[in-house]
């Protein structure tokens, strides 16, 4: 006879449940895509393409998209009202932020703009 899950939870204390709760919202809310995070802070592709001033197509491309510029990811995350911070994980030792990296993505896109060579 197998157990479930649900038969376990119902065997925790109270407390005991509310922790198990409150773990399974962090681990929900450390990975979302870009979409369920737009969705997630009750944003529609349309406003999201209005900050962007983009069409909404173009967020949908983003949206779907693998692999982004961290200044296009900066950006889209900035016209949901965000900052982009961006973490590095080791297995032997604890997270790092980078910082300076979102800063150089955006003088970067600023130099192309005004037609000055980037390295």
């Amino acid at each position: 006879m197998s157990t479930n899950v649900n038969a376990i939870i119902r065997k925790l204390s109270p407390a005991q449940r509310k922790k198990v709760k409150a773990r399974t919202a962090e681990l929900v809310a450390e990975e979302m895509t870009l979409r369920q995070l737009r969705q997630a802070c009750r944003l529609t592709q349309q406003r999201v393409a209005k900050s962007l001033h983009i069409g909404q197509e173009g967020v949908s491309k983003i949206e779907r998209r693998s692999d982004l510029l961290i200044s296009t990811l900066r950006d889209y995350v900035r016209a949901m009202g965000g900052q982009l911070s961006l973490v590095v994980e080791f297995p032997d030792r604890e997270p790092i932020v980078l910082s300076g990296i979102t800063q150089v993505a955006q003088d970067s896109k600023s130099d192309r703009k005004h037609g000055h060579a980037t390295s």
